[in-house]
């Protein structure tokens, strides 16, 4: 997704929970991860290539490290793991076929509006063909330049990243249940986060 909208999400999904210190902490976090040397070669970041497993286990491992860094009383730590591990839970709708798997569970009618995305539905999550964009670098690099780039994607094959992710409005009104999709996941995540923390480190956490 694009930075102005990871921000977005955030600070929808988490601006009634956390103070603004700890809140624009995670945020910075959560968009640094999109910076030019995380473009190449981390995928797990993003849910790029395929790397489904990988990028599940990267969230796994930025929410142990949040844990961690609370448990010796290190709150801007965990604020800086929770928010890398946000982006990518963010990117899993952008950049995934999810969002497209469950609204063809309406094609016999009117799909239910954005708000009503369902972000964790058992079915697609655990489907063995849920896949993501491929980037097809350097040329898919084009893709990215500011104004012009959407006007290289339809030259790119069709499970490439240009032609498959959501990262912002296309004209197909799919951008919504993403982002929709994202801020409800991101509420998940900090729930299941949190969940684990002591009254102390929740209390660290939330920085209130």
């Amino acid at each position: 997704m694009l930075v102005r909208h990871h921000i977005e999400i955030t600070r929808l999904a988490l601006g009634a929970e956390a103070s603004p210190r700890a809140l624009e902490a995670i945020v910075r976090a959560n968009v640094g991860q999109d910076g030019l040397r995380y473009q190449l070669g981390h995928d797990r970041f993003h849910f790029d290539n395929n790397r489904l497993e990988q990028s599940y286990a990267y969230i796994e491992e930025q929410r142990a490290l949040a844990g961690s860094a609370l448990a010796r009383g290190d709150a801007p730590s965990a604020w800086q793991a929770f928010g890398r591990l946000t982006h990518a839970a963010q990117d899993f709708y952008a950049h995934t076929d999810y969002i497209p798997r469950w609204l063809s569970l309406f094609d016999a009618g009117t799909p239910p509006a954005p708000e009503e995305v369902d972000p964790v539905f058992s079915e697609i999550l655990s489907h063995p063909g849920l896949r993501s964009g491929k980037l097809y670098y350097p040329l898919e690099a084009l893709t990215f330049l500011p104004r012009v780039g959407k006007f290289f994607a339809p030259f790119f094959p069709a499970d490439s990243h240009a032609r498959m992710s959501l990262d912002d409005h296309d004209g197909t009104g799919r951008f919504d249940y993403a982002f929709h999709a994202a801020v409800k996941r991101t509420k998940i995540e900090f729930e299941k986060t949190t969940g684990t923390f002591s009254t102390k480190m929740l209390a660290d956490f939330i920085d209130k």
